[in-house]
């Protein structure tokens, strides 16, 4: 289950990767008669900060691929919603407080980028052993809802504070299925009837 954890801290920083790559991308533009391509290791070479920018969303975009995957196949008991609560400010939250912040680095210090690395490496630990991940600004873009919620499963057993991440927009008494992420937090899908 930690994969899908990094996984998600992964996506949950996708944004801040593409505001650095639009930030510190450097692609010389000329028009006229003389103008001609510099070569690609020299483009390389001004643009390593947004080349490993450029990887690390691809690697977002395959953990946000893989996530979708790993959903699709619940076998749980579908269980039945008692009390439930929107928390969605829980990605603005996480965007406002951890990403934006780190645009403000200066990207062209060596020192910086040595902090940054250390910072998101120290931000990824602490997001998975405190379950932060469920609070993710990108997976909101993609219209994903956060649920605090009490739910009454199989047998009459009762489990409240669960975190839910759902595609739907979820209510009281709502049948939803799911797949459990970490003890207390999982992605569910309303059971169509």
């Amino acid at each position: 289950m930690t994969h899908k954890k990094i996984g998600l801290y992964v996506i949950s920083i996708a944004l801040l990767f593409l505001f650095i790559f639009i930030l510190k991308v450097d692609v010389p533009i000329c028009f006229g008669d003389e103008c001609k391509f510099i070569g690609v290791s020299e483009l390389l070479k001004k643009n390593i900060i947004p080349v490993i920018c450029l990887v690390c969303l691809l690697w977002a975009f395959f953990e946000y691929k893989r996530f979708r995957f790993d959903l699709q196949g619940s076998t749980n008991i579908p269980f039945k919603i008692k009390k439930i609560e929107g928390v969605n400010y829980e990605h603005l939250t996480f965007l406002a407080t951890y990403v934006i912040p780190l645009v403000s680095f200066n990207f062209d210090s060596e020192r910086y980028l040595i902090v940054l690395g250390v910072l998101l490496v120290v931000m990824g630990v602490i997001y998975v052993k405190t379950d932060l991940f469920y609070a993710n600004p990108s997976l909101a873009l993609f219209g994903f809802h956060i649920y605090k919620v009490d739910g009454s499963f199989k047998n009459d057993e009762k489990r409240d504070g669960i975190i839910l991440i759902s595609l739907s927009k979820l209510s009281n008494n709502n049948n939803v299925s799911y797949i459990k992420i970490d003890d207390r937090i999982y992605y569910a899908e309303k059971v169509r009837t």
